[in-house]
């Protein structure tokens, strides 16, 4: 039977072009629609959960689910709920006043029962009109709760004209149909709505279903409580939000209600040193609605490598939910998770110190960065970051200083930490160090240069040099300096030597008393001028020193043999040729030697021991 006309109206906005302006500004993404749509119909199936609970509906509450169709070949998207459905007055109070929310009221009048605005999504009065983005006419088909309720038809073509008719529907609910327009077309593709779907949809808290399939989880593992939950539930969730990724190491489970409301688990995943492969974010959730993945506001810098997942409704969005907006909410946040990390990783520190080192290779990454970014952060991890040493033990900050101040206190009482960036290019000047006892730190990622600079920043009496930075007895200086064997004019003698085998405008030669096993030519590089350029080049900026080469100092060793034989020698060639030979030993050790040069080394190598 046809249906009768009932009434005519204009819809309550106070302009005539309200829709291009939602179709072309409010929202940025057309896709967001079904979204929108989908929320709202949770929202009423949740409503009639919450009266029943309040026993202000005593029907069958039935199988709670939203469906979505797709018919291609009537271009309608139907999207069908069996919520509290809605009566004429409340259509005209809800859908014809554009901007007043239907789920604002609703929070508003049950806010005495205790349960505030939990479970409710749609607070934005305009989500409807985002279906207007990609439907040219938009019909409503709804029963509502209430008994005695009559359904209702409401339909509109984008225009601001409607018509309310009476309807034929057995059941309470909603069915929003979408007639697609010409120019979004590409909605009328199942895999696109599928799509769409497991992105904002999937941890939706009632069963959406499409295609006769249930595509989400309605009882994700971040609104459960931690002591119902196993180990196998997290890795198992981790695995359905990145189903190729490698087991995270742990993770965090986060639930606070005060001073606003945040739930979540945040995975402490495997990285590479070089933060290369790192695609999955955390995901950014607002009462199981996806929201984005871009949290550079709610999480901190330094943990923007975690995986996982972060839901509040207390989070301030647009009113598209689009991004987010300036919040006092947001910095509590943030400081939030940067407290909650820190507790987690020293309280595993303290309950399992030999797992916390097996892991800490990869976990000290986050652990570094966050020293170098946040001084709240740095306060509680000062106790649980480690440093490795080339024999693999670890120690706390503390317990670094204990273990080295004996040897490697200078002339100043201050103490020299040593270390290598690259075990297998540095290893003579490692051994060298061996050989005082003097003990060598390992820290060769990208971010240590940064490290090292805020290490000496916050510890007191504290100076970090690479092991290749100096000669030994300029890295630790002590009062007490070994005595040159050579002659002062000596000593001048085979600088003068080098400075001709060398050729080379940023060599800086000079002699020093150093002990007789020591390397009889040593080449370092000033720690202040490599290290600023391993910083800026880390950070992608160009080196403050531009393309000039970096300054390395040549230190010969007047009290090894071959030095002292350079100087005792009166044949030049002899001198020039011993003077070439130990040089080239100490740029090949320094990986400085290749090509032409190399080869003529290997020649002359080869020549001397014939």
């Amino acid at each position: 039977m046809e249906s009768v006309i009932q009434e005519k109206g204009n819809l309550s906005i106070h302009t005539e072009n309200i829709f291009p302006i939602i179709k072309k500004f409010l929202y940025s993404d057309h896709e967001i629609f079904l979204r929108e749509l989908v929320s709202n119909a949770v929202d009423a199936s949740q409503k009639i959960k919450k009266l029943a609970s309040y026993g202000e509906y005593n029907g069958e509450l039935g199988d709670l689910k939203v469906v979505v169709k797709l018919d291609k070949d009537a271009k309608t998207i139907t999207i069908s709920d069996n919520g509290i459905g809605m009566t004429a007055d409340e259509i005209k109070k809800y859908i014809n006043q554009i901007a007043f929310s239907g789920a604002t009221e609703f929070v508003e009048k049950y806010k005495d029962k205790g349960e505030g605005d939990k479970g409710i999504i749609g607070h934005f009065g305009l989500g409807f009109y985002s279906a207007y983005m990609v439907a040219q006419n938009v019909e409503i088909i709804t029963k509502s709760y209430k008994e005695g309720a009559e359904p209702v038809r409401w339909e509109c073509d984008g225009s601001t004209e409607f018509e309310i008719s009476s309807a034929e529907k057995e059941e309470r609910g909603t069915d929003i149909i979408l007639h697609v327009a010409e120019d979004s077309e590409e909605f009328l593709n199942a895999h696109r709505l599928r799509g769409i779907l497991e992105k904002y949809g999937k941890f939706l808290p009632i069963e959406i279903e499409f295609e006769d399939k249930v595509i989400n989880n309605p009882s994700p593992i971040w609104t459960k409580s931690p002591s119902d939950l196993n180990d196998e539930d997290y890795l198992a969730f981790y695995k359905e939000l990145y189903p190729f990724g490698e087991d995270p190491l742990f993770w965090i489970h986060l639930n606070v209600d005060y001073p606003f409301n945040l739930t979540g688990v945040l995975y402490f995943p495997k990285l590479r040193n070089d933060f290369a492969g790192q695609r999955e974010k955390i995901q950014l959730y607002s009462r199981q609605v996806f929201i984005t993945d871009e949290v550079k506001d709610i999480v901190p810098d330094f943990l923007q490598l975690l995986h996982g997942v972060i839901d509040s409704p207390d989070i301030p969005l647009n009113v598209s939910r689009s991004y987010l907006q300036a919040d006092g909410n947001v910095k509590k946040i943030n400081g939030y998770i940067t407290r909650k990390v820190a507790d987690k990783l020293l309280e595993i520190f303290k309950n399992d110190r030999e797992g916390f080192e097996k892991k800490f290779d990869d976990i000290g990454l986050f652990v570094k960065y966050g020293i170098i970014s946040d001084d709240k952060f740095y306060e509680k991890a000062k106790d649980f970051c480690l440093l490795k040493n080339t024999d693999g033990k670890y120690f706390t900050f503390e317990e670094y200083r204990e273990h080295i101040k004996e040897n490697q206190t200078d002339k100043n009482e201050s103490l020299v930490w040593l270390y290598t960036t690259d075990e297998k290019k540095q290893d003579a000047f490692i051994q060298s160090a061996k050989k005082r006892s003097y003990d060598v730190l390992v820290l060769n990622s990208m971010i240590d240069s940064h490290f090292i600079n805020a290490l000496e920043q916050k510890l007191e009496k504290i100076s970090i040099k690479r092991v290749d930075a100096d000669t030994l007895d300029k890295l630790v200086e002590k009062e007490v300096k070994l005595e040159s064997i050579l002659s002062s004019d000596d000593q001048e003698k085979v600088k003068k030597v080098f400075e001709g085998v060398a050729e080379n405008k940023t060599a800086h030669i000079t002699v020093e008393a150093m002990p007789v096993d020591e390397l009889p030519v040593v080449i370092t590089f000033p720690e202040f001028m490599r290290r600023m350029t391993d910083m800026q080049a880390s950070s992608g900026q160009r080196s403050m020193f531009g393309d000039m080469p970096l300054m390395y100092t040549v230190s010969l060793n007047s009290n090894h043999p071959l030095i002292g034989k350079i100087a005792g020698s009166e044949n030049e060639d002899e001198q020039k040729s011993l003077a070439k030979q130990v040089y080239d030993l100490a740029l090949l050790s320094q990986g400085m030697l290749s090509g032409n040069d190399l080869t003529q080394f290997i020649q002359r190598t080869v020549r001397t021991l014939s």
